[in-house]
């Protein structure tokens, strides 16, 4: 079975923003540091990334030191792509397959010209990269992985369905055709960048709360009424980006649960429906360490 970690859900310009000083960026709680979105989804023997920002070194030093089997690529803006060359080290057990569209491919290629010389430098990360097409199933190892097309505004990304697994960032739109090729998933990761005002390129809270692929989803919808009223109390916590929910509210996150589990919690940044899918650090908001312990089994 594979495991999904959240290596970051923070937004583009990272968790405590520069500049910023609402209660969120200034706060000395550890749990108020997010990086920049990336995933990873493992089995016994396969390791494979969504996406490498700039925050990448940070993240994998908290992670067993092992082979990457593939690196997905969503979009090739700096956010997402920014943390390539430091997959170097990893490079040790062997060059590295790099999955993007023909778009991101061409750009990586000009960010990083000296990975794709005839004559390598000594030293530089040692990359296979490997153009992919919406819609075509590329497997890695055991795991089958399909790209389908989401719109970043007006720029095409991919998302990937892995098993029954879909995640998507950075979206604001997807075609109708999509759908087809998402139906019987059974967890979704969705972005949900802020509640207010819209955004031009990414899904709002009410936007993401509203997507969903099947019948069985959209049921889940109902248990999110109540947390509207959160905005009530978000003018205190900033309105640049939903950053992270304050513990005061840790009563009112538990009332959100997917419609065949007890539990269920919000993620920051990322709305993750019917599984409890790596939410380890959005366990320690819980004063209850019964509930704490099981979010942290579950994720």
């Amino acid at each position: 079975m594979a495991r999904l970690t959240f290596l970051g859900t923070g937004t583009s310009v990272g968790v405590p923003t520069i500049g910023c000083t609402c209660p969120v960026c200034t706060s000395s709680d550890r749990h108020d540091r997010r990086t920049r979105a990336s995933a990873m989804v493992e089995t016994g023997r396969t390791r494979v990334l969504i996406d490498c920002g700039p925050d990448f070194r940070q993240q994998m030093l908290q992670q067993p030191f092992r082979k990457i089997d593939g690196v997905l690529v969503t979009h090739a803006h700096y956010d997402h792509v920014g943390g390539m060359d430091d997959i170097r080290p990893f490079c040790t057990f062997g060059e590295i397959n790099v999955y993007a569209d023909n778009r991101a491919a061409g750009n990586l290629r000009q960010m990083m010209p000296y990975c794709f010389e005839e004559h390598l430098y000594p030293g530089v990360p040692r990359i296979h990269l490997n153009t992919i097409t919406p819609h075509r199933m590329l497997t890695i190892n055991e795991l089958h992985i399909m790209p389908i097309t989401v719109m970043h505004d007006k720029l095409p990304i991919l998302g990937f369905r892995i098993g029954t697994l879909l995640y998507i960032t950075d979206m604001k739109t997807i075609g109708h055709e999509e759908m087809e090729y998402i139906k019987g998933i059974d967890t979704l990761v969705v972005n949900a960048l802020r509640f207010e005002p819209d955004h031009h390129s990414h899904l709002v809270v009410s936007e993401a709360r509203d997507f969903a692929p099947e019948n069985e989803l959209r049921d889940m919808k109902g248990t999110w009424e109540a947390f509207d009223g959160y905005k009530h109390d978000y003018a205190r916590y900033g309105y640049g980006y939903l950053n992270a929910i304050p513990a005061q509210h840790c009563a009112l996150i538990e009332k959100y649960a997917p419609y065949n589990n007890s539990e269920g919690v919000w993620a920051p940044y990322y709305s993750v429906h019917k599984q409890l899918a790596g939410l380890i650090d959005i366990a320690t908001y819980f004063d209850d360490k019964s509930i704490a312990d099981k979010a942290l089994l579950i994720a």
